[in-house]
């Protein structure tokens, strides 16, 4: 399966992206990074914080790939996108996608299940993600990056 085989399903659009959009979009990841890391803010709130940082990095991949997910299971589609972009593996893929899981449930169901250590782990993972997002828009997308 492919990106393309994807769009033919109709779980993404074609999208052109802009210099403008990359930036704004690492520019959020920089934000909840540094806003993740607030001291007294509560495990769940940590966790909730870097899923977004993570999720605004991989769907900078998917949109400089030339791609949006659509609507329906969109958090789902933009990380499993991470395979076709930059290449994630499937074990890096899955421990991001069971955070998804985790938040939807602290989100909208069960408040204080997440540990310190799960947080961190978020935090970790979205790290890493930003920081393999950026080196591979250098390497296959430079003109998308704003000097």
């Amino acid at each position: 399966m492919s990106l393309r085989d994807w769009l033919r399903n109709s779980w993404l659009v074609e999208h052109e992206t802009s210099p403008e959009e990359i930036a704004g979009l690492l520019a959020i990841v920089e934000r909840d990074l540094a806003n993740a890391k607030v001291a007294g803010l509560s495990e769940d709130w940590q966790l909730n914080i870097a899923y977004n940082a993570a999720l605004q990095a991989a769907t900078a991949a998917l949109a400089a790939a030339g791609y949006r997910a659509t609507r329906e299971q969109h958090h789902y589609r933009t990380i499993q996108s991470l395979a076709y972009t930059v290449g994630w593996p499937p074990a890096a893929v899955g421990r991001f996608d069971r955070f998804r899981k985790k938040r939807n449930i602290t989100g909208y169901e069960t408040a204080g299940v997440i540990s310190m250590a799960e947080a961190q782990e978020m935090y970790k993972l979205a790290e890493g993600l930003r920081d393999d997002v950026v080196s591979w828009l250098k390497k296959n997308h430079p003109k998308l990056l704003k000097s």
